[in-house]
């Protein structure tokens, strides 16, 4: 019987990296080819038409297409429930959903000190960001609204959504989540640079993310965190980087230390919320 049965559980086990291996990959390919299909479609609409943001409504399709298809519409029918299971984009009690976005907006606000703060710190190089001044504002908006979105919704859904699902039921929760901070640290490293402050702020980032994801049993939440806190961080915090300096005194030591105070005051805040959000996501309530 033992030597039957230890075959087996082998394989399986080997099935199941490969298709953990094979779902992290996916999330690192279609985050990548979203994002670039939205700079493409960007770049050409603001090139010969910035008054009309054409590229916003056909990424808006471009998006509700795959999000329709990681959800379990189209072809092949054999997978749609595998697919929709696998995106868990499930409706939470209204209780649970107000207190997984509240906490996550609370760390936002305690994330936007951290990166100043490390920015001073390390003195890293500016986002670069588009000159926007030059477009109407409406396109400008919707622009950015978009973007938050982009980035939001594609990474909720492939990262947290089919890539941190499975993992949690093999490796189990924490390790869930660290393991998938981990792998898309890649991504934002070739956006950001590979530098320690930049790793090290998206880490926190992913695994509060992950943390909304593992006690809300859905994406649908973070979707509505990540993408307004995107939206803070485009329109608030990273347009501030071009006059922000290294600490060394002055005004500019007084601002570092009000944000060190913003950073901890919030993420106290956050954890207490979080804190909070387990104990009553554990509960059962009416939606």
């Amino acid at each position: 019987m033992t030597p039957q049965t230890t075959p087996t559980r082998s394989g399986l086990l080997s099935r199941r990296f490969v298709v953990i291996v094979g779902f992290g990959a996916l999330a690192l390919v279609l985050t990548a080819v979203v994002g670039g299909i939205w700079t493409a479609l960007l770049t050409v609409n603001l090139a010969t038409s910035p008054a009309i943001p054409w590229a916003v409504a056909v990424m808006g399709l471009l998006l509700w297409l795959l999000w329709s298809y990681l959800g379990g519409a189209g072809w092949p029918r054999g997978t749609a429930e595998a697919r929709r299971h696998s995106l868990r984009a499930r409706r939470v009690p209204s209780r649970v959903f107000l207190w997984a976005v509240g906490a996550g907006l609370l760390a936002i606000v305690a994330l936007a000190g951290l990166w100043i703060v490390l920015f001073q710190l390390a003195h890293l190089p500016a986002r670069a960001l588009p000159d926007y001044s030059k477009y109407p504002f409406v396109t400008v908006a919707l622009v950015l609204v978009m973007a938050s979105l982009v980035g939001a919704v594609t990474e909720e859904a492939m990262f947290r959504g089919y890539f941190q699902g499975i993992l949690e039921g093999t490796v189990g929760g924490a390790v869930a989540i660290l393991i998938t901070a981990l792998v898309m640290a890649p991504e934002h490293a070739q956006t950001q640079g590979f530098v320690w402050p930049t790793l090290l702020f998206y880490l926190v980032v992913d695994v509060m993310l992950g943390a909304t994801a593992l006690l809300t049993k859905s994406i649908l939440p973070g979707i509505v965190t990540h993408s307004i806190g995107l939206l803070a961080f485009f329109t608030l915090v990273w347009p501030g980087d071009v006059i922000r300096q290294v600490v060394g005194g002055g005004t500019t030591e007084l601002w570092f230390w009000l944000h060190g105070a913003q950073t901890l005051v919030f993420a106290v805040l956050a954890i207490l919320a979080f804190i909070h959000l387990a104990r009553i996501s554990r509960r059962p309530q009416d939606a």
